[in-house]
């Protein structure tokens, strides 16, 4: 299925929503600190005998991207799943236009016909 301009747009507008609220949550911010104090205590005065601090900083910056991935994952994976279920609801959500196919969402006219519960109607 391909999905409108519109569609896409507003995906990336909540990864970049997602993005930001990950980037400014206060316990990344902690690591990010972590980070940014072990990477100054690294090159305040390089030399060999330093590399248990490089190590440290590797350690934290590795930490802090890892935290952020898996959150984008997890926040994706909701995300995908909550976009899955309301689009296999509609067995065409969009037409050749790539606008909303409103008609997929009406209630079977069959069943008026034939008798059967109609949406409304009051008994």
């Amino acid at each position: 299925m391909k999905f409108p301009p519109w569609f896409r747009e507003a995906i990336q507008k909540r990864l970049d929503n997602v993005s930001d609220l990950i980037e400014n949550h206060s316990e990344l911010s902690r690591i990010r600190e972590n980070e940014r104090k072990a990477f100054e205590r690294l090159f305040a005065g390089m030399d060999i005998g330093r590399m248990p601090e490089f190590a440290g900083w590797e350690d934290c910056q590795h930490l802090k991207q890892a935290i952020m991935n898996e959150w984008l994952y997890l926040q994706g994976l909701k995300d995908g799943i909550q976009l899955a279920s309301a689009l296999s609801s509609h067995l065409h959500p969009f037409d050749d236009q790539g606008f909303a196919n409103i008609d997929s969402r009406q209630p079977d006219a069959r069943a008026a016909d034939s008798g059967g519960p109609t949406h409304g109607s009051q008994n």
